[in-house]
């Protein structure tokens, strides 16, 4: 098994390193660069579907953890790289490979005639290659090092264009911010090894319950917090960041800089869900601390429905579908707050495919419009792009959670786990979550409306060039809109009640794997058990998510199909909430004038009066002008004369003496 794990982690490695190192040469070239990438990264695919159908028909047991060396050994703790598979991991393998082929495949047509062309396909298998190694590491060190590896290679795709401004700039953010969430993810993991004495998964996880019920942590006097909620905090910190949670998530949206297939896969399959994916994992951890739980579910309904609400004032294609990442990103961290870890991976999967489909479906408008992105200068697409149209269709139904595409399977099972946590502020996400549903469903049809329907707005030359895009665009929109469309009607029971879906083979590890009793939705799973999916898709008929979901969808077509001068008298009518969202609550103010400008003007201080005033003015420069005076004084001493210097001799003299008498 070590050697089929091994390949599922190298191929993309190898193909990263041909194109990256030789795709330049004339061996190689452009079109051997694409070969030997797609060819590495379908190798996982192939061998992660494999592994997958494994676990589902029973042959690989709960759980398989490996060693493969020990990388350092320092006071008696062995640092390991090695693997832990489970019905998780096949999961997330499965997951992150499929879309990362489809944007390898998709990437040819994209960026053909980008003289970057290799780099680019060196960097995107590169990061197929990291977050495969994220998602099979058996300790915390190798989670570290693809948890870093992937926010290095984000930061290279977001600036890939590196001769823009708004490239660089926007890179720089996103790399600044993940270092202040992987700055508490460290100090987790620090505080795993001090506690637990190791940081391999199994071992920690077998300890923590122990560890936990004997030691406490004082941070602020008079208060004592358990080791589970001071580490599963420090680690949800990391993921606020990996996955942009409010208030870390102000980098998101700038990574549209980056050429459209890795926005896509930034936001689908591979950094993103680094955090979702760490928090299920170490879910032994957050099942021991309510308050490390309540934190989560609050973090995630605010960004839900919050970060939902700016998608509404955006004109950016790809803008909009980054904001509508955020909030299902608030969605799945909501999962994980109410202990609901299959649900939020459950959510997770179906949004890789649907995400996905909906930024290399923009991808392909912005292709046929030239590269234009403003929206309001699209429009009656659909007659020119009949398959980038209704793909776009399946993968907007799948976004607002309508039935029965896929996305109405896992945001219904998030909705209803809310509902039946007796968590506190679990009322108050409740209704985030729900408001959600509405808004998701608004700004998703306004993108799609006046993108594919209404009035042509844009210029005539792009009018009398505008068709189909090709092929190599197109075929990975099909290929992905059939799970948008299909893959919760299959995977919804044996992911949240299944057998094989169990727990691992430690029972102490909840799973990350099962549903938790406490999220209220066994339920659910009873009415699937006896009626099917189809027990599910009635039962939602009487509940608020899907009318919801109606309601935003005929709101948005009332507004920009039937009244579409509507939307300019109501921006005029509520200017100020339009410029607080517009301006994206001020969090992109508050970073940079507050705690930019606030630490450079800290600095200027410190400069201006500790460097200039008192090191260089009194402490150098002072000393030097001291010993310069005191010289000037002490020159005028030396006259050349000898009656002066005998006169001198005798003061001395007569000073020595009279000293000697005194004392």
């Amino acid at each position: 098994m070590k050697a089929l794990y091994l390949t599922i982690a190298l191929s993309p490695l190898i193909g990263a390193i041909i194109a990256g190192f030789f795709g330049k040469t004339q061996i190689v070239g452009r079109r051997g660069s694409h070969i030997a990438t797609i060819a590495g990264v379908a190798i996982s695919c192939v061998l992660s579907f494999y592994v997958l159908s494994r676990f589902i028909a029973g042959e690989m047991g709960d759980t398989q953890s490996m060693d493969l060396y020990v990388w350092l050994a320092s006071g008696g703790i062995e640092f390991k790289v090695g693997f832990l598979v489970d019905q998780l991991t096949a999961v997330m393998m499965c997951v992150v490979t499929f879309v990362s082929l489809m944007v390898h495949i998709y990437t040819i047509g994209y960026m053909h005639d980008d003289p970057g062309y290799q780099r680019f396909f060196s960097y995107i298998a590169l990061f197929t290659f990291a977050m495969l190694m994220l998602v099979m590491s058996n300790n915390f060190l190798q989670l570290f090092f693809g948890w870093e590896a992937v926010g290095l290679v984000s930061y290279l795709l977001i600036g890939f264009w590196f001769n823009r401004d708004s490239a660089i700039f926007a890179n720089l953010k996103a790399f600044l911010v993940n270092r202040v969430g992987d700055f508490g993810f460290l100090l987790g993991i620090a505080a795993v090894l001090y506690y637990c004495g190791s940081l391999d998964y199994l071992v920690v996880f077998d300890k923590i319950a122990a560890v936990n019920a004997s030691s406490t942590i004082v941070i602020i006097p008079g208060y004592e917090w358990s080791i589970a909620t001071v580490i599963g905090i420090l680690l949800f910190i990391g993921a606020m960041g990996k996955s942009a949670q409010v208030p870390l998530h102000v980098w998101l949206p700038d990574s549209m800089e980056g050429p459209t297939p890795i926005s896509a896969l930034i936001h689908a399959a591979t950094m993103v869900t680094a955090g979702i994916f760490m928090v299920a994992r170490m879910s032994p951890i957050y099942e021991l601390s309510t308050t490390a739980l309540g934190f989560i579910l609050v973090i995630g309904a605010i960004t839900a429905f919050f970060m939902g609400l700016i998608g509404i004032v955006q004109n950016d294609i790809k803008r909009v579908v980054a904001y509508s990442t955020l909030s299902q990103l608030g969605y799945m961290t909501v999962a994980l707050g109410v202990s609901a870890y299959s649900v939020a991976i459950f959510h997770l999967m179906t949004h890789a495919f649907f995400k996905a489909l909906l930024f290399l479906g923009a991808g392909s408008v912005i292709v046929a419009m030239h590269h234009e992105q403003d929206m309001r200068k699209m429009g009656g697409l659909r007659k020119y792009m009949p398959i980038t149209y209704l793909t776009s269709l399946v993968g907007s139904l799948a976004l607002i959670g309508l039935p029965p595409f896929s996305g109405f399977f896992s945001k219904d099972a998030i909705i209803d786990a809310v509902h039946h946590s007796d968590l506190p502020f679990s009322g108050v996400a409740y209704i985030l979550v729900l408001g959600g549903v509405f808004v998701t469903a608004f700004y998703s049809f306004r993108m799609f409306f006046l993108v594919f329907h209404g009035k042509e707005r844009m210029d005539e030359h792009t009018r009398e060039h505008l068709h189909e895009t090709p092929k190599v665009i197109t075929i990975p929109l099909i290929l992905l809109a059939i799970p948008s469309a299909f893959i919760g009607w299959f995977a919804i029971e044996p992911m949240l009640f299944g057998d094989y879906y169990g727990t691992a083979e430690t029972a102490k590890q909840l799973a990350a794997l099962r549903i938790n009793e406490t999220s209220g939705i066994h339920e659910l799973g009873v009415l699937i058990h006896e009626d099917g999916v189809f027990g599910m898709v009635s039962h939602s008929l009487a509940h608020w998510p899907v009318w919801l979901a109606l309601g935003g969808v005929l709101s948005a077509a009332y507004l920009y199909l039937i009244q579409p001068s509507l939307p300019g008298i109501l921006k005029d009518k509520f200017k100020l909430i339009h410029m607080i969202l517009d301006r994206k609550f001020g969090f992109d103010e508050l970073y940079i004038k507050v705690f930019a400008g606030g630490s450079r003007k800290l600095g200027e201080l410190l400069w201006k009066i500790g460097d200039v005033r008192i090191i260089d003015g009194l402490m150098v420069n002072g000393s030097a002008r001291t010993i310069n005076w005191l010289s000037t004084v002490v020159r005028h001493i030396q006259t050349g004369y000898l009656f002066h210097y005998a006169f001198s001799m005798i003061i001395g003299l007569v000073l020595l003496i009279t000293l000697f008498v005194v004392l």
